[in-house]
C-alpha cells in the first residue's frame, strides 16, 4: 500500500528495525516479498535450519501487510459447504479446516513469542444491511456452529448496541476473530525472522528470475546476483512480471482507509463498545475499527487510480457519517490507500510454475490470518517437498482473458455495485 498526502497512517510505528542484511553462501530459499507472506514462511524456514533469504522491493511495512485495517478474520469468503461444491469434499473440508484455524495462528504467535504488537481479541462482526444479507448469515452461522466454532447471530438490536452504527437489520459475531496492529505484526515477524538466521535486503527489487540446473539465478535492480535452491514470490498485489502471467492472473483493487481525530469520550462510548471491528455485507463494503488511540479507523474500496486529492476519500466520509451521525463535526486526519489483489473465484491461489519456484497470492480480505498461518506450511513444503504439508492444491496459473481491460471493468462494476448498494433496503 501506499501512505497517502497526509502522511503514515495512525497505527503506532515499532522502535528500531530488525537487522537487515544478506547471507554469504549458498541458499535454501529466496523469498521474494516480505509481508506476511514471505516473514512468516521465512521465520518458519530458518528455524527448520533452512539458509533463507528475504527480499523486498521498498521499506519494511511499506506493502499492503503494512498498512491494511488490521482484521483478523478466520475463515474465506466461501463458507465450509461451498468450498466443499467447488473443491470436493477432501480437498474443501483440508481447506476450511486450515481457514477455521488461521486467526489462532496469529494470536497464539503473539503470545507464545511476547511480540510487541497492541491487539484486541474480542471477535469480528459482519452486520448485514438487508434482509437479504441476514439470511446469508444465518447459514453462515448454522455452518459453522456444526464445526464447533464460537460463533452467534445478532438481532437489530444486538447490532446497535455492539456496533452503535445505524441501518442495520442484524449480523454475525466471530469471536476467534480479532483485531491487531498491522505495521507492528511486520516488524516483529522481521526481527523473529532475522533472530532465526534469515537475511533481510530492504530497499532491492528482483528484476529476473532464471533456472540454471538444480539452482534458480535471481538478478536485482542493484546489479546484485544470489543463487537459491528454492524461490517463493510473495508480491501477491504488488506482482509484476517477474512471473509470467501471474499479475495477470490477479484483479488487484484500491483500497481507501481514514481516521478520524481521537474522539470525545462520551461518543467514543457509543461507538464499538466492546471493541469488535466491523466489516458490512454491501457489494462494496465498508469496515471499521477502534484505533488503541480513540479514533474510528474507517476503509473501503476507492478509485482504480492514484487519488489526487482529499475528495478522493470522500465516499468513505459519507459512509461514517450515514453509519455514526453523531461524528457531523470531527475532522479527518489521516488518509491512506493501498492495493489488494482478488482471485476470480475468490480463493487463494497456490502455484509452482517450475521445480523449485513457488507463488502464493489472494487474500480476499483475510491476508493477516491466511498469510500468517500458510508460513509454517511453505516451509514445511520448501524442506521437505511434502504436498501434504498445502492446505490447498497447486494449481496452473490462469491468466485472466483480456486482462489490460479488467481495470475498466472493475471500475465499472465499483460503480455499479455502488449504485446498487444506494438502493437497496
Amino acid at each position: 500500500m501506499t501512505s497517502s498526502l497526509s502522511g503514515l497512517p495512525v497505527w503506532r510505528r515499532p522502535v528500531g528495525v530488525p537487522m537487515c542484511g544478506l547471507i554469504e553462501g549458498p541458499i535454501d530459499l529466496l523469498v521474494i516479498g516480505a509481508g506476511y507472506q514471505g516473514l512468516s514462511t521465512a521465520l518458519h524456514a530458518a528455524r527448520r535450519g533452512l539458509r533463507v533469504q528475504v527480499i523486498e522491493m521498498g521499506a519494511l511495512g511499506a506493502g499492503a501487510s503494512g498498512l491494511n485495517g488490521g482484521q483478523v478474520i478466520p475463515g474465506l469468503k466461501h463458507d465450509p459447504e461451498i468450498l466443499r461444491r467447488m473443491l470436493g469434499d477432501e480437498a474443501g473440508e483440508r481447506l476450511a479446516d486450515f481457514a477455521a484455524g488461521t486467526a489462532d495462528a496469529v494470536f497464539d504467535l503473539i503470545r507464545s513469542e511476547e511480540l510487541a504488537v497492541e491487539h484486541q481479541r474480542d471477535g469480528w462482526i459482519q452486520a448485514a444491511h438487508t434482509r437479504t444479507a441476514m439470511q446469508a448469515a444465518i447459514q453462515r452461522n448454522r455452518q459453522w456452529r456444526q464445526r464447533g466454532a464460537d460463533v452467534m447471530l445478532l438481532n437489530d438490536a444486538e447490532i446497535a448496541l455492539l456496533s452503535g452504527a445505524r441501518g442495520y437489520c442484524g449480523g454475525w459475531l466471530d469471536r476467534r476473530a480479532g483485531a491487531v496492529n498491522p505495521l507492528a505484526l511486520v516488524f516483529e515477524l522481521a526481527r523473529l525472522a532475522t533472530r532465526a538466521g534469515a537475511g533481510l535486503l530492504l530497499n532491492e527489487r528482483v528484476i529476473r528470475l532464471q533456472q540454471r540446473d538444480d539452482h534458480w539465478v535471481a538478478s536485482t535492480d542493484r546489479g546484485r546476483t544470489l543463487l537459491a535452491r528454492k524461490v517463493l514470490v510473495a508480491t501477491n498485489a504488488y506482482s509484476d512480471a517477474l512471473v509470467p502471467g501471474l499479475a495477470e492472473s490477479l484483479v488487484w483493487l484500491h483500497s481507501f482507509q481514514i481516521a478520524t481525530a481521537p474522539l470525545p469520550s462520551d461518543i467514543l462510548d457509543q461507538i464499538l463498545p466492546g471493541g469488535q471491528p466491523v466489516s458490512d455485507s454491501r457489494r462494496i463494503l465498508v469496515y471499521y475499527r477502534r484505533s488503541p488511540d480513540g479514533r474510528l479507523v474507517m476503509g473501503g474500496r476507492g478509485p482504480m487510480r492514484e487519488p489526487r486529492s482529499a475528495e478522493d476519500w470522500a465516499h468513505l466520509e459519507r459512509a461514517m457519517l450515514r453509519l455514526f451521525p453523531m461524528l457531523a463535526g470531527i475532522s479527518i486526519t489521516h488518509r491512506w490507500f493501498g492495493r489488494v489483489a482478488m482471485t476470480p473465484d475468490y480463493l487463494p491461489h497456490l502455484h509452482e510454475p517450475a521445480p523449485g519456484l513457488m507463488a502464493v497470492a489472494g487474500c480476499q480480505g483475510r491476508g493477516i490470518g491466511l498469510m500468517t498461518a500458510l508460513g509454517p506450511r511453505l516451509a514445511e513444503y520448501a524442506a521437505t517437498g511434502n504436498a501434504d504439508a498445502l492446505p490447498f492444491p497447486i494449481s496452473p496459473i490462469a491468466p485472466i482473458p483480456f486482462h489490460r481491460f479488467r481495470r475498466l471493468g472493475v471500475a465499472a462494476h465499483v460503480a455499479w455495485y455502488r449504485m446498487l448498494d444506494r438502493l437497496e433496503r
